[in-house]
């Protein structure tokens, strides 16, 4: 995922890496590892995983272990004023500026923006199954989320505890211990509920910034990936890793194989393509010209902005 974030983007990064105490050693390496001038490209910070002291073990295993801790983004960064959350099965097919340039779109009541959940009712989750409040008419999907975390500290929560409208910080665990019987989706679950109550506060992109499985696994359903292509790959599930979404796996394995320094276009791109065609037996596949058609663009941009990144020295 970091790796994707750095190939294509021209702008500065500066990563906030939450992990466990025992993998800050093997992050601090492999980034150290990589050619200098990929490393001039960005900043890291690591953190380690903390929540609440009265209630970090039920928020440590509300869905997977520290998961949950994407909520208390806005309370640990107390110096940050915006920040793009994302998953680790993040893959980036176009610069992460472009998903930052959406904070401009946002009106003055926005605090964060998300994709929804689903795009076909259907096969939609929340409005077949959800025992709780949800956002829109299928939900929302919280694994990339941009936030204004200035605003979202900010501001008065509207909620179905109390009259009272409550800070961000409030109302957290009273929203756990209200509604934990009934969600399954952990911290998504009680965004989704937030949102529910307070839809003013969040702007919506298209489902080509989080394109799951789900986009295609039942044939292609993401309209705007089909008029402009996928801008953001998100593996859920652990697609990556096993043999259920070919298609997935062979984005992850190319950007994962490719050499720093080697032309993104004949080892990245053309390895990516033909690894692709074997995957159209699956309806994932059979979209998978979607995954490459944005991508494309983002390999000729970068390597017309900066040469010297893309050819061995």
């Amino acid at each position: 995922m970091l790796k994707s974030a750095v190939l294509f983007s021209k702008k500065p990064l500066h990563f906030y890496i939450f992990a466990e105490d025992d993998l800050h050693g093997s992050f601090r390496s492999a980034l150290d590892s990589w050619p200098r001038t990929v490393q001039t490209r960005f900043e890291f910070t690591i953190f380690p995983i903390t929540f609440p002291k009265e209630n970090a073990k039920e928020w440590k295993k509300l869905f997977k272990p520290c998961a949950s801790q994407r909520l208390f983004l806005p309370l640990i960064l107390k110096e940050v004023d915006s920040l793009l959350y994302v998953d680790t099965d993040i893959l980036f097919l176009r610069p992460v500026e472009d998903i930052w340039a959406l904070l401009s779109r946002f009106n003055s009541s926005h605090l964060a923006a998300m994709a929804p959940e689903h795009e076909e009712p259907r096969i939609g989750w929340y409005n077949r199954f959800a025992r709780h409040p949800y956002h829109g008419k299928t939900g929302i999907n919280s694994g990339v989320m941009l936030m204004n975390m200035t605003r979202l500290r900010e501001k008065l929560f509207q909620n179905d505890m109390t009259t009272v409208a409550l800070q961000w910080e409030e109302i957290l665990m009273p929203l756990l211990q209200k509604y934990k019987l009934n969600i399954t989706w952990g911290d998504q679950d009680l965004l989704n509920i937030i949102f529910h109550h307070n839809p003013e506060s969040l702007y919506v992109f298209p489902c080509q910034w989080n394109y799951r499985p789900d986009h295609c696994i039942y044939g292609s359903n993401c309209q705007h990936a089909e008029q402009e292509g996928v801008f953001i790959l998100h593996g859920n599930r652990g697609v990556y890793h096993d043999d259920k979404q070919p298609a997935f796996r062979a984005v992850y394995e190319a950007i994962q194989k490719y050499p720093f320094g080697e032309s993104m276009e004949t080892s990245l791109l053309r390895p990516l393509e033909a690894s692709l065609q074997t995957t159209t037996h699956t309806y994932c596949g059979r979209a998978s010209h979607l995954f490459t058609k944005r991508l494309k663009q983002s390999v000729m941009s970068a390597q017309q902005s900066d040469p010297h990144f893309n050819t061995t020295p």
